[in-house]
């Protein structure tokens, strides 16, 4: 008999590409979501979801619907979150309830049904700023930018001479530096697993995702990846809108890429314990990216739109160190970026994308979190 494994949030853009590759490696695969309308819109199956995959609709923060979720399975993949760091300044008390409450009550309900393996999806927004050095290259482990700096628009941090400091590749030994509330709630899941996981005797893998993209992102909603909010500006003629300079770079990791890392941590004894970075292991600026992504969609007279504006949360450069998953996972990532923006653009080319970002950055200013 297959093994069963359940996937909460799985029925999102990452968790059913992570179905699918479980699935093809032989799992039977059942998923817990609660299909939220901000996502999923009229909150039916998704039609991209494979139809080998058992759906069960339920909240996480329901212990008799997770507890029956949970019969008969072996081992639980936990993607199941609320996401976005600009939302989570105002939606404080969801947030909180959706990522926290959600995953100790997930965590109680794994007391009385043990199971194989966790692996917790976390994020590379935990580490605040990445990883920088001084003009001389000593490492300089913790940065923050303050709201003045922000506001005479000083991007970059700086030593406090006032020169430039030098973005590094991210690894996972850097300190956390939780900067919105997101960020918060998304370390309070990883370490509730690594602790429960050490407790309990469950071998526990939490990976930090990077800014990933793919299809099935949800074009409609504002607060989704970056390259899916530009995507949905640029199918509606409309320029994409990025805060500061454009020249904060990030890591952009394809999903197939990251469905196999999520499968190789479920896979890998000498995980058991660990936290690993999962990304491409290449920077790209936000603006650059943007370009690229007009260029595949055949949109190139639409120009990024450079606010000269910040996001109180955000931050300016973080870029993923994967030396370690290579090292103990054997992860690789194989999709090449140009080949992962074109395999999003043909699928972006059959969606129908109502554009809400003014309204999200209306959300935004109207609070003060914008400047």
């Amino acid at each position: 008999m297959s093994e069963t494994v359940l996937v909460t949030g799985g029925a999102g853009f990452l968790g059913a590409h992570v179905a699918l590759e479980l699935l093809r490696s032989g799992k039977h695969v059942r998923v817990f979501d609660n299909l939220v309308a901000q996502v999923h819109g009229g909150g039916d199956r998704p039609a991209y979801l494979e139809p080998d995959v058992e759906l069960i609709a339920g909240d996480l923060r329901d212990p008799d619907a997770v507890r029956s979720a949970l019969l008969g399975v072996d081992s639980v993949v936990h993607l199941g979150a609320r996401v976005g760091v600009g939302q989570s300044m105002y939606e404080i008390a969801e947030y909180t309830s959706v990522n926290v409450v959600g995953t100790s009550v997930l965590l109680e309900a794994l007391m009385e049904h043990r199971v194989e393996r966790l692996v917790v999806a976390s994020s590379m927004s935990v580490y605040g700023e990445g990883l920088y050095a001084d003009p001389g290259g000593a490492v300089v482990p913790s940065v923050e930018r303050t709201r003045t700096t922000l506001e005479r628009g000083q991007w970059d941090p700086c030593d406090r001479h006032g020169n430039p400091l030098q973005p590094l590749a991210t690894p996972e030994w850097k300190a956390p530096s939780l900067s919105s509330v997101y960020a918060l709630t998304k370390y309070d899941q990883e370490k509730l697993c690594l602790i429960f996981g050490a407790a309990y005797d469950v071998p526990t893998v939490a990976l930090r995702f990077f800014n990933v993209y793919g299809p099935y992102q949800a074009l409609s909603n504002p607060y989704t990846g970056v390259l899916a909010i530009f995507a949905s500006r640029l199918m509606n003629d409309r320029r994409p809108f990025v805060f500061e300079d454009g020249n904060q770079r990030r890591d952009f990791v394809n999903v197939r890429d990251v469905a196999r890392a999520v499968h190789l941590a479920l896979c890998s004894e000498a995980a058991s314990g660990g936290v690993f970075n999962v990304g491409s292991g290449e920077s790209v600026s936000v603006e650059e990216v943007a370009h690229r992504l007009a260029d595949v969609l055949n949109r190139t007279s639409l120009e990024p739109e450079i606010t000269g504006k910040f996001r109180v949360g955000d931050i300016r450069h973080c870029f993923a160190d994967i030396s370690l998953a290579r090292a103990v996972l054997g992860y690789e990532p194989l999709v090449d970026m140009l080949d992962g923006l074109e395999e999003l653009a043909t699928w972006v080319g059959s969606q129908a994308a109502t554009d809400r970002v003014d309204d999200a950055a209306a959300e935004l200013e109207v609070r003060g979190l914008t400047v």
